[in-house]
C-alpha cells in the first residue's frame, strides 16, 4: 500500500479526548472573546498612534485596572453577560491604548517590526496553546510556583536596575519576562480546563488571563525586536 495515498483525518487531530464536551465549549467561548479582544485592543492601539485622542500612560493603566477591578466584582451569571462582554471590550480598549507609547518608540525606529511582532507572539502563543491542550491533564500546573518565583525575581531585577541604568540588565529582563510568560501560557491554559472540568465557566474571565499572557508577550517581543534593529543600525554608522 502506497503509504502517499493515506488521507490526513483533521478531525482526529482536532479532538481532545481528555477533555470533556462542555469544557471543550467552553474553551471556544474562551478563545472566542479573545479574538475579539485583540480586535478591540488593536482599535484602542490605533486611536492612540494615529488619532491622538486618548493617550496611553497613567490615566489608560488606571482606566484597565480599573474595568478589570469592576469585571472581577460583577457576578458570573447569564443576567449579567452582555454587561461583562461590555466591561471586558474596555478593558481591552484601555490596554491597548496602554500600548500606544511602546507602539510610538517601535515605529520611530522601524514600523514593520509591529507586524512582526505581532505574527511572532501568534505562533508563541499558538504552540504553547497546542502544547497545554495536547499534554496530559494537571502536567503543567507544577509550573505555577517556579513562575510565581520567576515574577518575583522580575521585580527585583527592574527596581535594582533602577539604580542603575543597565542595559544588560534591562536586556535580562526582557528575556526571562518572555520565557516566563510562555510559561504562563502552558500553565493559565491548563488550570482554566481544570476550573471548567470542576464547574467554573467563566469564560470571560479566563479570557482575561489569556488575553493579559499575549499582550505582555508582544510588548516584550516589540521591545527586543527594536532593540535588535537599534543595534544593527548603530553598527552600521
Amino acid at each position: 500500500m502506497n503509504m502517499f495515498d493515506r488521507s490526513i483525518n483533521f478531525d482526529a487531530l482536532f479532538k481532545f479526548s481528555q477533555i470533556s464536551r462542555s469544557t471543550q465549549q467552553h474553551l471556544k467561548n474562551v478563545y472566542s472573546s479573545l479574538a475579539v479582544c485583540m480586535f478591540v485592543a488593536g482599535a484602542g492601539a490605533y486611536v492612540h498612534v494615529v488619532t491622538r485622542l486618548f493617550q496611553g500612560g497613567v490615566l489608560s493603566l488606571l482606566g484597565s485596572l480599573g474595568m478589570m477591578a469592576w469585571l472581577a466584582m460583577t457576578p458570573h451569571c447569564p443576567e449579567t453577560e452582555k454587561k461583562r462582554l461590555g466591561i471586558l471590550a474596555g478593558f481591552a480598549f484601555f490596554t491597548g491604548v496602554g500600548l500606544g507609547p511602546v507602539m510610538d518608540f517601535v515605529i520611530a525606529i522601524n514600523p514593520s517590526i509591529i507586524v512582526t511582532a505581532f505574527l511572532g507572539t501568534s505562533i508563541i502563543f499558538a504552540c504553547f496553546t497546542m502544547s497545554a491542550l495536547y499534554a496530559q491533564r494537571r502536567s503543567y500546573l507544577f509550573l505555577g510556583g517556579t513562575l510565581m518565583s520567576g515574577l518575583s525575581l522580575l521585580f527585583l531585577l527592574s527596581l535594582f536596575n533602577m539604580f542603575f541604568g543597565s542595559v544588560m540588565l534591562f536586556k535580562a529582563h526582557m528575556y526571562i519576562g518572555l520565557m516566563l510568560m510562555c510559561g504562563f501560557v502552558l500553565f493559565d491554559t491548563q488550570l482554566i480546563i481544570e476550573k471548567a472540568e470542576m464547574g467554573d465557566k467563566d469564560y470571560i474571565w479566563h479570557c482575561v488571563d489569556l488575553f493579559l499572557d499575549f499582550v505582555t508577550i508582544f510588548r516584550k517581543l516589540m521591545v527586543i525586536l527594536a532593540m535588535n534593529e537599534k543595534e544593527k543600525k548603530k553598527e552600521k554608522k
